[in-house]
């Protein structure tokens, strides 16, 4: 015996509200969410993970100092560590008398406690002065291969709980590392014209430029840089991200 096509057809029409009230879209708050963003990367997809920041400061006069920090793990990493590059430029020199004498600078900001205390990415430019230029980014760069870069470590080696240091006409430099502090780059400009600070440190970013004179220009840059593979594993992949691990013990 044949079921009767109309009877079939009423039948799914009477099931219809009942599914689209079962899957019927719930909203989810903002603790929820953050409980499902993504944090884990299948073993043996990773190839090379490497981080590179760098802080700049250049006053009116053209004198520059700043550091460039680079890590990057790979499968023949024993341990993570960071290497600096001092970055250190006299400004353009022009005939006496008509060479300005640097400005002080006059500004005054206030507050900004809270900066110290933030999770994730916090990017932040306060200025108290005229005609200066900052800038704040992050990049993310993700590439698909099967080999890491051939890249060699530059600079001086940033051991554990260690401060290098550096100074010019624009100011004084400070690249520290701690085990509770990760990597930061710290520049104090002299004449009172400002400072900058860049820190990577317990699974956070802070980029924060203050500015109280004129004609600066400060740069805060970090990129991130990843080659994944899409095939299966092999034996130049990062077995179970052990040395991503390792860098816990070092603040990050």
């Amino acid at each position: 015996m044949k079921t009767p096509f109309w009877l079939v057809a009423a039948c799914m029409a009477a099931s219809l509200p009942i599914q689209a009230e079962t899957f019927k879209p719930i909203e989810l708050k903002d603790h929820e969410l953050a409980n499902l963003r993504g944090r884990f990367v299948m073993p043996g997809r990773i190839v090379s993970f490497g981080v590179v920041m760098s802080s700049t400061w250049q006053n009116a006069q053209g004198e520059l100092i700043g550091a460039t920090t680079a890590m990057q793990v790979q499968q023949n990493t024993i341990k993570p560590q960071f290497y600096v590059s001092m970055i250190d430029e006299k400004g353009t020199p022009t005939p006496a008398p008509s060479t300005p004498a640097p400005a002080q600078g006059t500004g005054s900001v206030t507050g900004g406690n809270g900066l110290n205390s933030t999770q994730g990415v916090t990017q932040a430019v306060r200025a108290a002065g005229d005609y200066n230029t900052a800038y704040n980014n992050v990049d993310i760069n993700v590439t698909k291969g099967n080999s890491a870069p051939d890249t060699q470590p530059q600079g001086q080696l940033l051991a554990p709980g260690a401060t290098l240091t550096g100074a010019n006409g624009a100011g004084s430099l400070s690249v520290s590392s701690s085990g509770t502090g990760g990597v930061q780059l710290n520049i104090v400009a002299n004449n009172n014209q400002g400072s900058s600070l860049q820190r990577l440190a317990q699974g956070g970013l802070l980029q924060n430029t203050t500015l109280l004179g004129g004609g600066n220009d400060v740069r805060n840059i970090t990129a991130l840089n990843v080659v994944m593979r899409d095939r299966a594993p092999a034996a130049t992949a990062i077995n179970n991200l052990d040395q991503l691990k390792g860098l816990r013990g070092f603040g990050y």
